[in-house]
């Protein structure tokens, strides 16, 4: 791993505060006249002619280095590289000047794409992620110097009241953003997006600070790692989410760091039955090997209940649908158990916005009108992760449904139905089926469309 720089380079000198948010400031504020005493003189004069005419022909640069990228008539690109499925034109000589990572890239020989070296951006990551608008973002800069606003489509949620201050999606594009300027070795980047995160960790949920802990880990950024594990150790993040979720020695500090906490206030120490804990976990890890009649063994052999290991909550977060139908089956489970956060299982299942969890969930009689310790109810959770690209993306014939948008449909409708919480169970027992049904039939529309296409392809072999 390279090491990064945490002062900005000269690059974003001429970049306007308008395309930078973070730790800019004015031309008059940073030209102020002070005497020997520290007194302000005034405004200083105007700056002489060669230093305007060195900003106009520096943004005439950035802007005539950008029609390389936005404007088709201009692709003299000799160089590819396909994001989430889409090739993206290159110029080798700018990438190789920018960033050293490039330089040493293309160096190498690779497989072409109609004459030009095609790379895979997955290939390029040794971790993390970078989608298709945040590598346009990223791109955009090596070229101009100047950093876009976030897409909306992109960094923000579908949750009308959101202030999209730090919410999911906002915190995912900016985490992306970090792992293309550090993997790429742009250090003025780092440190920039580095201040952005920070600024993230105090405002976020708790569980949307796992990934910018997760990238500061993976990009050596040292100052935000540690105010990430402070948050975390000081929250009420359960255990099996930090092994789950976090590098183990980050999991291993955090519990370290938790331990000296609750040593430093005594009256805060919980006592710990260590049977019952491996009793619970070993629920956990016959549910993650997808045996319920292991589990069902686990349960006659011990006086822990599904409630007590909170299994249900468990298979909604990390198990396959099938097992969390199976553990439903047994009737052992309260659906509209909340854990210690206050969260109950469809509040769970929104997050992990699986829509075939929800409906077996509402068919059990989960209740959509329950709202979490933050008032926030399933559908807002859900509209909160869900971004406006993914929420009105178009389904073509024969692809897999929008799961985004039928998770968000399914909560509302049955919000609708069951607008007061009357009798939920006969409520949620009718909708549900209702949107069961409607589900089945999505699927098996996909399946006949596939059928079709095949039968085509059969017909058109036989005329041939």
């Amino acid at each position: 791993m390279a090491n990064h720089s945490t002062e900005p380079s000269s690059s974003l000198s001429f970049t306007s505060s308008s395309h930078l948010s973070n730790g800019s400031y004015s031309y008059r504020q940073a030209n102020k006249s002070y005497s020997s005493s520290g007194v302000e003189l005034g405004p200083p004069g105007p700056p002489p002619p060669s230093a305007n005419l060195e900003v106009i022909s520096l943004n005439k640069l950035s802007s005539n280095l950008e029609q390389l990228l936005v404007d088709p008539s201009c692709d003299y690109s000799d160089a590819v590289v396909i994001v989430e499925g889409t090739p993206v034109g290159v110029h080798r000589c700018i990438l190789a000047a920018r960033s050293k990572f490039f330089l040493d890239l293309f160096q190498k020989q690779v497989e072409s794409l109609d004459g030009k070296p095609k790379y895979l951006i997955d290939d390029l990551l040794p971790y993390g992620k970078v989608g298709y608008e945040a590598f346009l973002v990223f791109l955009n800069y090596l070229y101009t110097a100047k950093l876009k606003p976030s897409p909306v489509e992109v960094s923000t949620c579908v949750d009308n009241v959101c202030t999209h201050d730090a919410c999911r999606p906002a915190i995912h594009f900016a985490v992306q953003l970090m792992y293309a300027s550090s993997i790429f070795q742009i250090p003025e980047l780092v440190s920039l997006f580095q201040r952005r995160l920070l600024n993230f960790v105090g405002k976020a949920l708790v569980e949307d600070v796992i990934p910018i802990l997760v990238v500061a880990f993976h990009c050596q950024l040292s100052q935000l790692v540690t105010e990430c594990v402070d948050r975390v150790a000081r929250s009420d993040l359960d255990s099996i989410s930090l092994e789950k979720e976090l590098p183990h020695e980050i999991a291993e500090s955090i519990k370290l760091l938790r331990l000296k906490y609750r040593s430093d206030d005594e009256h805060n120490i919980e006592a710990v039955d260590p049977l019952r804990e491996k009793g619970i976990k070993r629920i956990h890890k016959a549910l993650d090997s997808d045996d319920v009649e292991l589990v069902k063994l686990l349960l006659t052999e011990s006086d822990i209940t599904l409630d007590e290991a909170y299994a249900l909550h468990y298979a909604v977060a990390y198990c396959d649908p099938k097992v969390v139908t199976d553990v439903l089956s047994l009737g052992l489970a309260n659906v509209n158990l909340r854990n210690h956060r206050g969260y109950t299982v469809l509040h769970i299942a929104a997050m992990r916005k699986e829509p075939s969890i929800i409906v077996s969930l509402l068919t059990k009689g989960a209740c959509a009108l329950d709202l979490a310790s933050d008032s926030q109810s399933a559908v807002s959770i859900c509209r909160r992760l869900t971004r406006p690209k993914d929420y009105h993306a178009k389904t073509e014939q024969g692809q897999e449904a929008n799961k985004d948008r039928i998770c968000i449909d399914v909560l509302e409708r049955e919000m609708r139905r069951n607008p007061m919480a009357g009798d939920a169970s006969v409520s949620s027992q009718t909708a549900a089926d209702d949107l069961h049904m409607k589900l089945l039939y999505l699927e098996n529309r996909g399946i006949v469309l596939q059928m079709c296409h095949l039968h085509d392809c059969y017909s058109l072999l036989k005329q041939s």
